[in-house]
Order: structure tokens, then sequence, then C-alpha cells
């Protein structure tokens, strides 16, 4: 009997988690300390962070390896207030914004400027922004973050470095060196992580679609990103099922897709509700597969388009239907501010009041 080190990795281990209502995150965490929560209940605490580390008790739900196709941020988009935040991220993306954060509103207004020529040289380089160029420039922050994952993976699993990922290079690299049969028999809860197994070689097959079992660069973008390719649908829904299935009829009933005790708090009803008027579009009581992928993976929204149209609504002072480098400078603060000095509030004071 011989197996070798390192040992399953539980933060490599992944999982599908529903694109799920920005709304139900809080009623989630609210609810925790009275309720057990469903696999839903535990998916909603888990997307809001990308780095979440599931352990097998978790089963393969969390999301080390996939960053699933999230709003541009989970921000309110709360203008009317001052807070920018969501716009922020949806024009930098959210690590850039960070960075923004500690600029102060000089530096920031001059790599707002930078950006901007970026922008316009990428577009038709007439010296205005269009609209079709600042989706474009948001649609490239949305998915930076994939590019960024896929080759800090790609590090990881191409062991050989011969440029191609195998799938036994990627199951060792995740759970270790095994002897055939010998699969996980030192680690508590083998069950899971053989379940874990079959289920990233499933969708490991899926994703290599020559056959070869090596995965090139977009190949193992699929893996990890299954979300965003239609070939890779059928996947979603069957891992989404398979978590929320807990009868195995081949369909999710309410109380699979929600559980709850003897009283139910308002949150609870508000998915009960959920589940009935927007879940459940053939009004039978339960989720066949191609409702969960209706809700998985609803037609998509050009969320980039939206964010376009209203940072250009807001900042086209003379309403021509483009933006000027000084138009977009002088809404700076929406597009990108600073909380080095509180978005510039903090230049108004005395010194001696900060």
């Amino acid at each position: 009997m011989i197996s070798f080190w390192p040992r399953p990795r539980p933060e490599l281990c992944l999982g599908i988690a529903p694109r799920l209502p920005l709304e139900s995150s809080p009623l989630a965490a609210l609810g925790l300390m009275m309720w057990r929560p469903s696999l839903l209940l535990l998916l909603l605490l888990l997307r809001r962070g990308a780095q979440g580390k599931p352990s097998p008790d978790a089963g393969p739900h969390g999301q080390g390896r996939v960053h699933h196709a999230a709003p541009l941020s989970e921000a309110l988009h709360d203008d009317a207030h001052g807070d920018f935040q969501y716009d922020h991220e949806a024009f930098l993306g959210r690590e850039v914004a960070k960075e923004f954060d500690q600029l102060t509103p000089e530096e920031s207004q001059a790599r707002l400027g930078r950006i901007v020529d970026r922008m316009d040289r990428a577009g038709d380089g007439d010296g205005w922004v269009s609209l079709a160029e600042l989706r474009a420039w948001i649609a490239h922050t949305q998915q930076r973050h994939i590019r960024d994952s896929v080759s800090a993976a790609w590090n990881t699993y191409d062991t050989d470095r011969d440029g191609r990922v195998g799938w036994e290079e990627l199951r060792n690299a995740t759970y270790g060196h095994y002897e055939p049969g010998e699969e996980f028999h030192d680690v508590e809860d083998a069950e899971t992580y053989k379940k874990m197994l079959t289920r990233d070689e499933r969708r490991f097959r899926m994703a290599d679609q020559d056959g070869d079992s090596m995965a090139t660069r977009e190949e193992l973008t699929a893996f990890l990103h299954p979300e965003e390719f239609p070939h890779m649908r059928d996947i979603v829904i069957a891992e989404t099922l398979e978590d929320l299935d807990k009868n195995k009829d081949g369909y999710v009933q309410v109380d699979e897709y929600i559980e709850a005790g003897e009283e139910e708090p308002a949150w609870v009803r508000t998915e009960r509700e959920q589940f009935r008027d927007f879940r459940d579009l053939n009004k039978d009581g339960q989720l066949d597969g191609s409702e969960v992928g209706h809700w998985v993976l609803p037609p998509a929204q050009d969320q980039p388009l939206v964010e376009a149209n209203h940072l250009l609504h807001e900042s086209d002072t003379d309403q021509d239907g483009r933006l000027s480098k000084a138009e977009i400078l002088g809404n700076w603060n929406m597009f990108v501010g600073s909380q080095a000095t509180n978005y510039g509030e903090d230049l108004t004071r005395h010194h001696d009041e900060l």
C-alpha cells in the first residue's frame, strides 16, 4: 500500500455555485444562527469569497478553482447617495479598484487619463470615448479575473512544463499521488473525495473537446469556468442538480431548495416565494433540469453595456452621445475615485479636522 504526499488539497477542489440574486446573501446570513442551512444557503455565503476553501464536510462546492460569472460588483448601485463603489469596480475590476483606493485624487485622475487614452486607442482613436469603447473596456475588466486565475492554475497543473495540462497532472496536483485502488485511504471522509474526483474527471472530459486527455489553455479555462462556455452548460446543470437533489429523483423540490425549521422568518418566506414565482416556471412544485438551467445560467444580460450606458448618461455633459477626456476626468470620482482623501471630501476640510 503506497501513496505519496501531498494529500488532497481542498482549496483546489472544484464546485459550481448557482448565480443567485444579490439580495439573497444577507437574508441567508441572518438565518444561519437559527436555521440549518441547505446547500443553497451555504453557497450564498460562500459566493462572497472568491477564494473560499471547502472542507470535505462541505463537499465539492467551494470556489477555490471555479470563479463564477459574477455581477460587475457586489456593491449596491447607489449613486444617488454618493456611493460609487459599484461603478469603480465595474470600470476598474475589483482588485484594481482597491489599488485606486490608496491613491491621492491627483494620482487617481492621472491614471484615469491614461485609461481613457487606452480605451480610445483600442477603438477608433478619434479622441472620444464612444459607448462601444466604454462597453469593451468594462467587459475587459470583467474577464480579467478569469485570465488571471487560469494563468495561476496553469503554473500549478502543468507540472512537466510541456504547455499542456494532462488529466493525470491535474488529478495528482489536486488530490495527491495514489496507487490504483488506494485512493484516499489515508484521509477522512474518503467517499466525499472520491465523488469530488469523479466530478472533476467528468468535467475535465467535457472540457477536453478533442478527447486527447490534455487540456489546452482554452480547455482548462472551460474546466475552471464552465459557466462561461455554452458546451459546458449541461455540466453546470448536472452538478447543481446533484448538489440539491437530496432524494435523487431528478428534481429539486422546494424543501431541497431551502430547509427550514418550525417557524419561518421573513427571509425564508421570501426564498419560498422566489422558488414559486420565478424558479418553478411550469408551476409543478419542483425544478427540472431546464428550470435549473434557467436559474443558474439565465438568459444573459449585457452587464457591461448597461453600466457603460449609465456612465455615459451621467458624464455626457454636452449630450452628444460620446465622452471627451475632459468629461470623464470631470466626473472622475464616479469612474475611479480615491479613499486616500475620502473620495476628495477631505480636501475641503481644514488640516486640523483630519
